[in-house]
């Protein structure tokens, strides 16, 4: 585990990693942030000598909370796959927390999808848990995740309104930080996932600047 991450306070985010996602991606990041957690993503760090199942196992451990996202369980054309890897590793996740001692039992899980009950075509054993939709809205994914953190984990938040308009804040301090250091506006649109999450990080450290 990176230094200064420690179970308790990680969250694991499985979730899709294409454009339309996107969003909803960095909103959840930027929640978790404001929530005072880390979130541990795939996409965290790349080596091409890292069995990726292996990373994945890896991060499951050590977090406490995960939110996997299933939008993606439904191909979007004839002829395309159901994406798996997400239904996978909520899987992984799930068996550890059944069957892990100590801390690791005490794992928390919230799964969201895009449209309610659309799994159930997919994932039909599932059927009995308590599953959120945000209907593709990275606004409502936001409430989901804050009401989530509030009921489940103890954490003293304020509303998913506040939440937002300090992810506003976020967005235009960052862009023009950015811009200041000369970046331009399609490299800021496709910065990485993980700057981004470093940038949010360092705004929450700075005291949230406007």
């Amino acid at each position: 585990m990176r230094a200064g991450v420690t179970f308790e306070t990680s969250i694991f985010i499985n979730c899709p990693f294409d454009e339309d996602y996107e969003p909803i991606l960095q909103a959840l990041l930027f929640c978790a942030v404001y929530a005072g957690l880390t979130p541990r993503l795939a996409k965290e760090r790349s080596d091409s000598g890292e069995y990726r199942l292996d990373k994945i196992i890896e991060l499951i451990e050590s977090s406490k909370l995960s939110v996997h996202d299933l939008s993606r369980c439904q191909a979007g054309a004839v002829g395309e796959h159901y994406r798996l890897n997400m239904p996978f590793e909520l899987g992984i996740d799930y068996a550890y927390r059944r069957f892990a001692k100590g801390e690791h039992g005490s794992k928390k899980i919230l799964i969201l999808e895009e449209h309610p009950f659309r799994y159930r075509a997919a994932l039909s054993d599932i059927a009995g848990l308590d599953i959120k939709d945000h209907n593709g809205d990275y606004q409502k994914a936001v409430k989901q995740l804050r009401n989530w953190l509030a009921l489940n984990c103890g954490l003293r938040l304020p509303g998913p309104s506040r939440i937002l308009d300090a992810y506003d804040d976020f967005q235009e301090w960052n862009w023009k930080r950015l811009r200041a250091e000369s970046w331009s506006d399609p490299d800021i649109r496709e910065r990485q996932t993980n700057e981004l999450l470093a940038d949010m990080q360092a705004w929450m450290a700075a005291g949230q600047p406007l």
